[in-house]
């Protein structure tokens, strides 16, 4: 999203772009236009004619890219010693598994698996079959279940920033950005029901004072 034009670029994987003059950046232009809106409820909303796989696509890229960020940010803070577990707050804890490489999940670090859950996004985003950049080229049947996993855990970085390191964001000066990206995230993933109501517990609170004020 281009208010992030200024800040500094640090990001912690390197960023997805997707192709000027395709037809999914255009999605993306137009998303970033309805949310300079200020209404996020209409912003999320699937275009009239587009193509919902596209749509979810080209947001998903945009998350990651927004997360990406977000996290490169508070890098310094997040650390081995700082958090020895992936968690969000005291009463969740992640351990990791991605189904091919690491089929049993093991305990590991934030910073490791943080690290393990943006190199396997990328992965994925970067799989042509998967997400397809060229024209007409189509969505395979599973991919929407490769979406929902993304955005889940995707979910999960945002959960352990807020548990574990809001003081540095907010030392920072970066908790209204913090904010409304994860705003735009809910409302997304909430108006295609994408990630399970049990998954999103850690931030439950959060989630209803953000999106009670819009409805």
């Amino acid at each position: 999203v281009s208010f992030l034009g200024n800040r500094s670029s640090k990001t912690f994987k390197p960023k997805k772009n997707i192709p000027e003059g395709s037809h999914q950046y255009e999605l993306l232009k137009h998303a970033e236009a309805t949310l300079g809106s200020g209404n996020l409820r209409m912003a999320v909303m699937l275009p009239e004619g587009e193509d919902l796989n596209e749509w979810v696509a080209v947001n998903t890229v945009d998350f990651f890219n927004q997360i990406n960020m977000l996290y490169g940010t508070i890098t310094d803070f997040c650390t081995e010693e700082s958090c020895p577990v992936m968690s969000a707050g005291p009463k969740y804890e992640y351990h990791w598994a991605d189904g091919t490489n690491i089929k049993k999940p093991i305990k590991c670090s934030a910073p490791k698996y943080i690290d393990y859950l943006m190199t396997w996004v990328q992965d994925q985003l970067d799989d042509e079959t998967l997400f397809p950049s060229k024209i007409g080229v189509p969505f395979k049947r599973n991919f929407m279940s490769v979406a929902k996993t993304i955005l889940k855990r995707l979910f999960r970085v945002y959960a352990h920033i807020y548990h574990q390191h809001f003081d540095s964001v907010m030392q920072l000066q970066e908790e209204a950005h913090l904010n409304t990206s994860f705003k735009h995230f809910i409302f997304f993933v909430q108006e295609f029901n994408l990630i399970d109501r049990k998954e999103l517990a850690p931030l439950q609170e959060l989630i209803e004072k953000l999106t009670t004020k819009d409805r």
